[in-house]
């Protein structure tokens, strides 16, 4: 249930410190909540402590905000706001030391750091059914401005963080900044990338995938996997989930932007397909196995109430919109796939990686009004991808060319209906790539449909390098690939209406922490022009 509405509650004093931007420090967000809880513990509304009741002076501080605050999904006149209460995350039952009742948690919507001028606040119940997480769709809020929130639980005040709305529909918008990452192995390296990320001036961060690991790995760096094997109770994808949030720079990324995210197969299980797993699982086990997967997610990532799992099935395929300069087509390319097969069948006119409804819903948006660029915000690679030197193939059966017919279907409709500036953004296999979609990739002299940015991971793959040791042989075989760089990090995106500027924004190194961040090249659409040139 929730309660909204514009009357502000008494104002804290200006002492509460804030997450600002650009600039955002670890220790602004994570003081925030210590600072601020004292002094707000007399507050007019009442609300159940989330801790049992003891003498002030004795009881053990014991915050409930451990997993740090977030917001997302961000439209025209709102965002959604995100926490959870756990005040021991970690712990095996992955009920986060929360008692097993629901707990009151106030939010707060704020136009400046210090609180003074209050635009919106309510009250959400943390029920432990959803594992004490909280899910405020705030509303009215103006378009294309920033705002800061925070949460309180009993006595407990959260970091303050900042968030932004999007601009109004078909408003004009002369610049547009986002940032796209993906795959973050906890046990691969420190989240350094993400660190850097928050520091960035942006209006959004999109994360296309592997936003955990169900697997055992325990690495090299000191970062092993809780729990040690790997997830398949809910409470276990709860505390893998909590294990990841406790990491601060991940806390920061989320707290200085807000973000929107898709799932890939690590959220779940590696490479699984539609309603199928591993050949020896059941597959009425696995679809439970992934009704749990989908709640935990859902439980730790800032989405709207539209993505909250039903069992084994959540609607994840969705679009975000920009003024009049973006449009955002979110993708699912896991719930919905055939199998991968061999590459004698990935040929298959009957092969799906969208699935029906969604392949309808793509191909609808794509014809219809559009902004000045068309974003297909998906995970796995789109363009083809040939690892063998010589005549013949061989494609990895992870991507799109396992689904060779319907990534035609959708690139020749790119051309068809006209669709104005389509850019690919992708995750999933741990290396910057910049490619030409080629209206026949066999054919190097055939036009360009469209542009594909693949980027990199936060962790995944470890330290990384400029390049591997067969990539001469991808970049060879397939002359559509204009880069490839095997570092960690982030795609940095400018978006006017003139022009899309991509930079690479890379780390050497993520087996310790601290690595600075550079840009490792800078790539530039034109409008009208599709593929990317070097700036």
């Amino acid at each position: 249930m929730s309660v909204t509405s514009s009357s502000p509650e008494p104002r804290p004093p200006a002492t509460v410190e804030a997450v600002t931007r650009p600039g955002v420090t670890r220790r602004n967000m994570l003081t925030a909540g210590a600072v601020g809880a004292g002094v707000l513990a007399a507050s007019a509304l009442s609300v159940a402590p989330a801790r049992a009741a003891a003498p002030a002076r004795n009881r053990p501080i014991r915050d409930p905000f451990t997993l740090g605050v977030a917001s997302g999904e961000p439209h025209p006149d709102g965002v959604v706001l995100w926490t959870r209460l756990a005040p021991d995350p970690l712990v095996a039952d992955g009920l986060g030391g929360m008692p097993d009742r629901p707990v009151p948690v106030l939010w707060q919507v704020a136009e400046d750091e210090r609180f003074r001028r209050i635009v919106r606040t309510g009250v959400e119940l943390a029920r432990s059914t959803s594992g004490h997480s909280v899910h405020a769709e705030v509303g009215g809020l103006r378009p294309g401005r920033d705002y800061f929130y925070r949460f309180r639980a009993g006595r407990d005040l959260s970091p303050v963080a900042r968030t932004r709305t999007a601009p109004g529909r078909g408003q004009r918008v002369d610049r547009f900044r986002f940032a796209f990452t993906s795959c973050q192995n906890y046990p691969d390296g420190h989240f350094t990338a993400l660190a850097r990320l928050a520091e960035e001036d942006l209006d959004l961060v999109a994360f296309l995938g592997d936003y955990i690991y169900e697997g055992p790995a325990q690495g090299t760096v000191g970062r092993g996997h809780l729990p040690a094997d790997e997830t398949w109770s809910l409470a276990e994808y709860r505390v893998r989930h909590a294990q990841y949030k406790t990491d601060p720079d991940l806390q920061t990324a989320h707290a200085a932007h807000p973000w929107t995210a898709v799932f890939d197969d690590h959220e779940v299980e590696n490479n699984w397909a539609g309603d199928d797993s591993d050949p020896d699982t059941d597959p009425a086990e696995f679809l439970r196995r992934r009704a749990r997967a989908f709640q935990a997610y859902y439980e730790h990532m800032p989405l709207r109430r539209a993505q909250r799992p039903n069992g084994p099935d959540v609607q994840m395929f969705r679009r975000l919109t920009f003024g009049d300069l973006m449009d955002f087509h979110l993708l699912d390319t896991r719930q919905y796939r055939d199998d991968q097969v061999e590459d004698t069948d990935r040929k298959n006119p009957s092969r799906t990686l969208l699935g029906a409804r969604q392949r309808g819903w793509l191909l609808d948006n794509l014809a219809g009004p559009a902004a000045r660029w068309n974003v297909l915000a998906q995970q796995v690679f789109f363009s083809q991808r040939d690892f063998l030197s010589g005549p013949g193939g061989d494609y990895s059966n992870d991507a799109w060319d396992n689904y060779f017919a319907e990534r035609e279907a959708v690139r020749d409709h790119l051309t068809a209906a006209g669709t104005s500036n389509p850019v690919i953004i992708t995750g999933d296999v741990h290396a910057n790539y910049v490619n030409d979609v080629k209206a026949d990739f066999d054919d190097p002299a055939s036009a360009t449909v469209a542009t594909e940015l693949v980027g990199t991971s936060v962790t995944s793959g470890g330290d990384g390098s400029e390049q591997g040791p067969n990539d001469h042989i991808q970049l060879a075989e397939n002359p559509h690939i204009k880069f490839l760089n095997r570092r960690r990090g982030y795609v940095r995106n400018t978006v006017t209406p003139t022009e899309w500027t991509a930079e690479n924004r890379v780390v050497d190194y993520v087996s310790r922490p601290g690595a600075p961040v550079r840009t490792r090249a800078t790539w530039i659409v034109e409008d009208g022009r599709p593929g990317a040139r070097p700036a």
